[in-house]
């Protein structure tokens, strides 16, 4: 099970889950397509990335706005 950090915090999550599925509720992401760009986080450091468009991996860094 890969383990992901979101703000600081530790967070398991199910293998092929997306980001958005493991975060706590984001301001925005209504369509999971990719589409409405709501989901928009930072990702090992690298800003706007779609976050109901990523799968998880072990050691990511995820940060919300």
């Amino acid at each position: 099970m890969p383990k992901i950090r979101c703000n600081g915090r530790e967070i398991d999550a199910p293998a092929n889950a997306t980001v958005a599925a493991m975060l706590p509720p984001l301001p925005g992401p209504l369509c999971a397509m990719g589409v409405c760009m709501g989901c928009r986080v930072t990702i090992d450091g690298r800003p706007h990335q779609l976050a109901c468009q990523t799968l998880v991996r072990d050691g990511m860094e995820v940060t919300t706005p």
